[in-house]
């Protein structure tokens, strides 16, 4: 399916920590539409300044926000009102990630940390599981992989979050 791309400039603001742009009504019924849904997380790919991204669209606090990470856009978090060029479409390819084979054996060895994790929402599964697949070391792997575990224990934090 090919989606139309849209095009703006738009100044990186801060919610929290979490830069962002905002998007224009216009662009966001346009999406709507390409997505055939305007609730939930809708994936959009696009390029900042050219550079291209995948990303998924949230809305939060009653506001739909395109957040700017790193891998994004090199030292967002530091770009703060700064103008850059957004290209932005509704990405209709499936995104599955597969569960990294530590974690899975981590979750198999740990029945309740398993019974934990098969119960907490689909979307906080996803967090857990896509922050350990994009962690590039295998010690920071296991790190996170034992942060996870404990985490679904009830001990500690994992991704700024206290509790499963």
């Amino acid at each position: 399916m090919n989606n139309t791309e849209y095009s703006f400039s738009a100044e990186i603001k801060i919610i929290g920590i979490n830069p962002y742009v905002s998007i224009s009504e216009k662009i966001l019924k346009a999406l709507f539409k390409d997505a055939n849904k305007s609730k939930g997380a809708i994936p959009i790919s696009g390029t900042i300044n050219e550079i291209p991204y995948l990303q998924t669209l949230v809305k939060y606090a009653g506001e739909w926000r395109l957040y700017i990470n790193t891998t994004m856009l090199k030292d967002s978090p530091k770009r703060i009102g700064e103008i850059i060029k957004v290209k932005i479409s509704f990405d209709s390819k499936e995104r599955i990630i597969k569960v990294h084979p530590l974690l899975k054996k981590a979750l198999e060895k740990n029945k309740t940390a398993k019974a934990v994790f098969e119960n907490i929402s689909p979307s906080s599964q996803k967090e857990i599981v896509r922050y350990i697949s994009n962690l590039k070391t295998e010690k920071s792997i296991q790190t996170n992989v034992t942060k996870a575990i404990s985490f679904l224990l009830g001990k500690g934090k994992f991704g700024g979050r206290e509790k499963p």
